[in-house]
């Protein structure tokens, strides 16, 4: 009796034994959809999908490929990563993989595509479909190359994709830009197998024994996608920058400033969120803020904190755009650099040049309380003072307030408003009146 308990014991312990070892075998897949247009949403969410793949040890990432293609700069930074992954990334061409999605597609190691699919016509274009100029073809030229030889798929073959004028006999006419069926594909080293959905690509690949997990796109990401895209970022900034230069024209605390700091939460908040905006990035800017109203309201004239703060502001809504570690930059592609700090300039000339139209609409209109605009005319018993200021043209007198440039001055024990020619008077200097302008004196330091 105790042999077949121990029998049966012994066995339960083999059988879970068994199961064990079936489940330690078992392979990770992460699987990642690229179903829309190329953009900072994608990588966004790209970074997402390395960040997930890692953190459950993913032996494999595959990519759902279905684009168009999309901005080169995006495609690029995506291509590095692929490029520079520790863990293998295949990829499902399920539909298209065009322009963009080609360059991402060859970055990766190994290419699957369905029957209907296809591969190819990465000639760099503008917003209205042309070829852009040759400076450009010859980047995306090279970047095909390189990234074809990174992954032993001929290079020549990548740069037909984009080049119209390259010939390879039996592959690409010159004249036209090279796209593959998937037949093609398979037959030229740019397709490894023809399958038809992703249980297929992971048995050709060799996993018969796995788990996947595929990436959710929330109500979140979508928000983030949404505020994070080029477009919005400059509206944000222009935002940003107009409430504070319309809230240093307006006495108080009112609507400007409020847009300004709910624009600037929009802002920082997604860039915050997916792992872009630092606290010490974010600390910059606000920095820069602050030094920009202590120039305006406490020192006087605009010097070296005025010049500081608008530097502070522009580098930290820079950065706070960028991937970077700390002061790394390795990683970071020039092209991401140089696209933010064409951002955040444009949009703070445009908030310039917006500023200076809308405020003599704003405070001249009767539809906004942020000036007075009611007149009082001569012909309604209106009068201007009579005390006439040029007799006081040459007296001295002290400053009964600091001018910055208008204020008080006390001439003869009499208090007068006054401006200053230099801009800014300390309370108690001397100054002497230089002329009259309307009901205000002029005054300069005696």
């Amino acid at each position: 009796m105790k042999q077949i308990i121990l029998l049966f014991f012994i066995s339960i312990f083999a059988l879970n034994s068994q199961v064990y070892s079936v489940d330690i075998h078992k392979k990770k897949v992460y699987i990642f959809d690229i179903d829309e247009e190329i953009a900072p949403p994608i990588t966004r969410r790209m970074e997402k999908a390395f960040a997930e793949a890692k953190a459950m040890n993913a032996d494999l990432i595959l990519i759902h490929m279905n684009t168009y293609g999309g901005l080169v700069v995006d495609a690029d930074t995506i291509r590095t990563r692929i490029l520079n992954s520790k863990i293998p990334i295949i990829v499902f061409i399920d539909n298209n993989a065009a322009s963009a999605g080609a360059l991402i597609s060859i970055a990766c190691q190994k290419i699957y595509m369905r029957k209907s699919a296809n591969i190819g016509a990465a000639t760099v274009v503008n917003e209205s479909a042309q070829a852009m100029p040759d400076k450009y073809q010859s980047y995306m030229r090279a970047t095909m190359r390189s990234t074809a030889e990174a992954r032993g798929r001929d290079p020549k073959i990548a740069e037909a994709m984009v080049d119209e004028d390259l010939f390879i006999e039996g592959i690409s006419d010159s004249g036209k830009v090279l796209t593959f069926t998937a037949s093609e594909a398979l037959k030229n080293g740019y397709c490894d197998a023809i399958v038809e959905n992703v249980a297929e690509v992971l048995k050709a690949y060799g996993y018969e024994n796995y788990t996947a997990k595929t990436m959710k796109v929330t109500f979140l990401d979508k928000c983030i996608d949404f505020l994070i895209s080029p477009a919005i970022h400059g509206l944000l900034i222009i935002i940003i920058i107009g409430g504070i230069y319309f809230e240093m024209q307006a006495p108080g605390i009112g609507f400007p400033s409020a847009a300004a700091v709910i624009a600037a939460f929009l802002y920082f908040m997604p860039l915050y969120y997916a792992g872009f905006a630092a606290n010490w990035e974010i600390l910059i800017f606000v920095i820069g803020v602050i030094l920009l109203i202590l120039e305006i309201f406490v020192i006087p004239g605009f010097g070296v904190a005025g010049i500081s703060g608008i530097v502070f502001i522009i580098v930290g809504l820079m950065l706070s755009m960028l991937g970077n570690v700390n002061f790394d930059f390795s990683n970071v592609p020039f092209d991401e650099i140089s696209k933010a700090f064409f951002i955040v300039i444009i949009s703070i000339i445009a908030t310039i040049i917006i500023s200076f139209y809308l405020t003599e609409k704003v405070f001249t209109s009767k539809k906004f309380p942020l000036s007075l605009y009611a007149t009082q005319p001569h012909s309604e018993g209106y009068i201007a003072t009579n005390e006439n200021l040029d007799l006081l043209i040459g007296k001295k007198g002290i400053a009964a307030s600091i001018l910055r440039p208008a204020g008080k001055v006390e001439i003869d024990d009499e208090i007068y408003d006054a401006i200053a020619i230099e801009s800014y008077i300390e309370k108690g200097t001397a100054v002497k009146v230089i002329k009259s302008s309307n009901t205000q004196i002029v005054v300069a330091k005696s």
